[in-house]
């Protein structure tokens, strides 16, 4: 196992991984934010689903899976038709439009990553997928597990009876 301090390094270095996040996000046309791809991607990754399902991978409130699922579907990226199985709820898909942004997504990405990584070798480039995807696997999907509701502790004994007042004691 690694020493302490090699997970503090480690912990420092994931957290300054928001700075390539927000790199990679500066890259994305202005029409689709990140939000926006990220609906996008799942629905390529994954296929067809319910909102419901969405929310669950995006690891975000319903309303504000709602909100980048209304965005997507303005622009005709996505498709919400009725879920046969309840008419109440809407299946939702990508459509062309959607496959061709998230293949311009996809180019501008990797135009990035070939910008910022010019320096890398090959080996450190591959070095780096496989740590992520490992260190990816570690974590799992990264879904909250809901807690198991502690013991309720055993109720205190009887306390003598105690006249209750309102009085100050003088």
């Amino acid at each position: 196992m690694a020493a302490r301090r090699q997970y503090e390094e480690l912990a420092r270095q994931l957290s300054a991984i928001g700075a390539v996040k927000r790199g990679l996000g500066r890259v994305l046309p202005h029409e689709c934010p990140a939000g926006s791809a990220a609906v996008l991607t799942l629905l390529d990754r994954h296929g067809e689903m319910r909102m419901s399902r969405l929310a669950e991978l995006l690891a975000i409130d319903m309303s504000v899976t709602s909100r980048h699922v209304a965005h997507v579907a303005e622009r005709g990226w996505i498709d919400r038709s009725p879920d046969p199985a309840d008419k109440r709820s809407r299946i939702l898909r990508l459509t062309p439009a959607g496959r061709d942004m998230l293949a311009e997504l996809s180019e501008r990405y990797m135009n990035a990553l070939v910008h910022y990584l010019a320096d890398w070798s090959d080996d450190e480039v591959d070095q780096l997928n496989t740590l992520l995807g490992r260190l990816r696997t570690s974590f799992g999907d990264c879904r909250p597990v809901p807690a198991a509701a502690p013991p309720i502790p055993p109720a205190p004994p009887p306390s003598p009876l105690v006249e209750q007042t309102t009085r100050t004691p003088v």
